[in-house]
């Protein structure tokens, strides 16, 4: 648990970088597009993280989004898998609606899970036991719902990438409703909690999801690429996490 504790300390202190830096102002720029952002705080907040982790564990190892970490070509050892702001347009545009994501592996096995809704300062976690919390509350198996009556995080993009693509918007019309909220760690971290019942999207990185997996899947969750294979920690791919019925209806659905 000493990891794990350490872990959760890491996480909050960074949510306190990340506030004191926003009142400073951001410097942004564009990555490989005008949509894809980065500012001085992401890559401040990874470079805090990344020092604190090297400090106390130098002999562990750190994939992160804005580069910081090690070149990694397998998952020995210990792995940390950072998101230093997750929805960093909405924390452009809104200061507001991003998330801390931290995910923690042993040799490729979970062992600890952090989505931190910074603004909010609402903490999803997931101890080494296997538990999931919301702050303290400790949460029960994702319970099962029709996807017609059903709130699903479905990524706008997918919807309009290719006017030949009907998948997407199969799903969307079979569904209750559809939301996208700009930031997968907190779409996957909804789950949990019932907020959300599934979370679609055809490309993430390996830090987007690394910590959601853990959580959604602790609770009884399925997490797969959006064909329904199994999710390869050091590639970026589609996905797709929801209970189990509904996942196989919606795998069945988008690959119609």
């Amino acid at each position: 648990m000493e990891l794990y504790e350490q872990a959760k300390q890491f996480v909050i202190e960074a949510s306190e970088y990340i506030k004191k830096e926003m009142a400073q102002g951001l410097t942004v720029e564009s990555k490989s597009s005008l949509n894809d952002l980065v500012t001085n705080v992401d890559k401040g907040c990874e470079t805090f993280l990344y020092e604190k982790i090297m400090s106390y564990y130098p002999d562990h190892r750190i994939v992160g989004e804005e580069g910081h970490g090690h070149d990694i070509q397998d998952t020995d050892g210990v792995l940390w898998i950072i998101d230093p702001i997750d929805g960093t347009l909405n924390f452009v545009h809104q200061q507001k609606n991003f998330a801390i994501s931290v995910g923690i592996y042993i040799d490729g096995k979970p062992h600890s899970a952090f989505i931190l809704d910074v603004m909010n300062h609402d903490l999803y976690h997931s101890s080494p036991g296997g538990a999931v919390y919301f702050n303290d509350q400790k949460l029960e198996r994702i319970e099962p719902s029709p996807l017609e009556t059903s709130l699903i995080c479905l990524n706008a993009r997918w919807l309009v990438k290719d006017a030949s693509q009907t998948s997407a918007l199969t799903l969307a019309k079979k569904a209750g409703t559809v939301r996208s909220y700009g930031s997968s760690a907190l779409e996957l971290a909804q789950i949990t909690t019932g907020q959300v019942a599934s979370y679609v999207t055809y490309q993430l990185k390996p830090w987007d999801f690394a910590a959601g997996l853990i959580l959604v899947e602790r609770l009884g969750g399925v997490v797969t690429t959006e064909t329904g294979q199994p999710i390869n920690l050091l590639q970026a791919s589609g996905l797709v996490a929801a209970h189990p019925s509904m996942h196989k209806e919606i795998i069945e659905i988008i690959n119609a």
